[in-house]
């Protein structure tokens, strides 16, 4: 009985653990690549003004990476 509930308890912990993972390390890599990007844009920006709205979308892409690691918390926390 006891040994159950404790790998119950140690399941729930890993799950937690591997969610709080999935959506850490996916808002580290997007604000790392956002770094990049928005540096990148304001040089680029600088040089042709004209493009500064179409390069928009390139900053915006890595957020759907932490949409992902969202969702993947999201349903590892489900299984609790």
């Amino acid at each position: 009985m006891a040994e159950e509930m404790a790998g119950k308890i140690a399941e729930a912990g890993l799950i937690a653990l591997g969610a709080g993972l999935a959506i850490g390390l996916a808002a580290l890599g997007a604000g790392y690549a956002q770094g990049k990007i928005g540096s990148s844009m304001a040089a680029a920006a600088a040089e042709r003004p004209e493009m500064e709205k179409s390069m928009l979308i390139y900053l915006v892409l890595p957020e759907t990476i932490v949409l992902f690691g969202f969702a993947i918390a999201f349903l590892l926390l489900g299984k609790l």
